[in-house]
């Protein structure tokens, strides 16, 4: 792990079930209006860390790729707020994403996943946590996490203690 600045750290995950076991870590601490946006190739690992964030969130529903219905809800159990995982991959035009119901999703008292969010980086909230994972090999992914803005500066610090324990 390293720690670049107040802003940003860098680690290697080494298997599925680590990338999966970080995203439980960092599911935990979201809150609603929390956005953490999830950037990288095909096959980086995105959809297996919103897994995680999604089994952190404490939904009991399998968190899955939403590519073909663009956005999935999945509601906490304990008091059923609501995380939405949004995949912005195939929107191409602004009118492609008036149909994903955006807007109304980061105004919504609700977290969000956003995959792809360089598609709309225009549109999404000043503060947020921005993860860009790296495909290595089969068993290792790269991941930097990139707080932009002072919600998602306190939540990395947060994820870090709560993951690491620094």
């Amino acid at each position: 792990m390293a720690i670049l600045d107040d802003r940003t750290l860098d680690f290697v995950s080494t298997s599925v079930a680590q990338t999966e076991r970080l995203g439980i870590r960092l599911g935990e601490l979201l809150e609603p209006r929390d956005v953490v946006c999830l950037s990288g190739e095909l096959g980086a690992g995105k959809t297996t860390l919103a897994r995680g964030i999604g089994r952190g969130w404490g939904t009991p529903l399998r968190v899955t790729s939403p590519t073909f219905v663009l956005v999935n809800e999945y509601p906490r159990s304990s008091d059923g707020a609501i995380l939405y995982h949004v995949d912005c991959y195939r929107l191409e035009r602004a009118a492609d994403i008036a149909t994903t119901g955006l807007e109304d999703i980061l105004d919504a008292e609700a977290a969000a996943i956003i995959e792809w969010p360089e598609h709309i980086v225009d549109l999404l909230p000043a503060d947020r946590l921005w993860i860009t994972l790296t495909y290595d090999s089969p068993t290792r992914r790269r991941l930097r996490l990139s707080a932009i803005g002072p919600r998602a500066a306190n939540l990395l610090v947060d994820f870090r203690k709560n993951a690491f324990g620094v």
